[in-house]
């Protein structure tokens, strides 16, 4: 009989002593991690694997150690600092959590002269104002994907109309294959949302993806990748995604950076079956 597994609930009164940052080294730019935020989250079958029954999803959790009644979420924007650009991507739920972190890894909101937006969940877009509309990151540039702002232009979606429509002016946008700046370059990662990015950073030689929401968890679509997802607006595009992503990174043992991944949210990806299986970053890019 398997052993009873803790529940990730309890971990919630632990969140605050959870580190903020974490400094990464490529080639000549500088890639923090920051936390903006975690929680828990109950019943993650309602979120994870909606096409496998129970006791697939209960099989697959207890092989991997990983309970069934909760799962931590993990929100993490990324700074790379190029020497010449301070860039973020994605902005987290709200600007408190991630100027706060920000802060703690030695950058003011001022400081950031890129934001760049893979999608417009409201978990990437939230730190974009605050609640009464002041803009978070005065002195930036935006962009984003121009099939993304479209799509949520259209939608007549709160969180669009209270972030971002009032930002408009200031974004430009990009698509498959353009550059953000001189070694950072968009990957189309659509299914997710209709027009996600990704975004493949080169530098001294080696390379690091920014995989945004291409999956979600480590285990549950991580190494099912064909597993449904309910935040997936496309959910068979997204499964071809994830295929074509993480067999990429496996193929070309690039490491790889997950909004939702267990902070810092970095690792390696490995073929394994069907499927893939998600390395902890340990002291590589240190």
């Amino acid at each position: 009989m398997a052993a009873t597994l803790p529940t990730v609930a309890s971990a919630d009164a632990h969140t605050a002593a959870l580190p903020t940052h974490r400094d990464f080294t490529l080639g000549d730019f500088k890639v923090t991690t920051v936390l903006a935020g975690s929680r828990s989250v109950p019943d993650p079958h309602t979120i994870f694997g909606l096409n496998v029954d129970d006791p697939t999803f209960e099989e697959v959790s207890s092989a991997n150690f990983i309970p069934t009644d909760a799962a931590q979420f993990f929100f993490t924007p990324t700074v790379v600092n190029t020497g010449a650009e301070v860039i973020l991507f994605d902005t987290g739920l709200s600007p408190a959590g991630t100027t706060a972190a920000l802060n703690a890894a030695g950058y003011d909101a001022d400081d950031i002269t890129h934001v760049v937006i893979t999608h417009m969940h409201g978990d990437h877009i939230g730190g974009l104002a605050d609640d009464g509309g002041a803009e978070t990151f005065a002195n930036a540039a935006y962009v984003t994907g121009q099939a993304e702002f479209d799509h949520w232009a259209a939608a007549e979606n709160d969180g669009f109309e209270a972030k971002v429509r009032p930002l408009a002016e200031k974004f430009s946008f990009i698509g498959d294959g353009d550059a953000v700046r001189p070694g950072i370059t968009a990957v189309n990662a659509f299914g997710h949302t209709p027009g996600q990015l990704a975004f493949m950073l080169e530098s001294g030689g080696r390379q690091l993806l920014l995989m945004a929401d291409v999956a979600n968890h480590y285990v549950w679509s991580v190494a099912y990748p064909d597993w449904e997802v309910r935040f997936d607006m496309d959910k068979t595009m997204a499964a071809e995604t994830r295929r074509r992503i993480l067999g990429m990174a496996a193929a070309d043992r690039v490491p790889l950076i997950g909004y939702h991944m267990p902070f810092p949210g970095m690792g390696f990806i490995e073929t394994r079956g069907d499927g893939f299986h998600y390395v902890p970053h340990s002291y590589q890019l240190i």
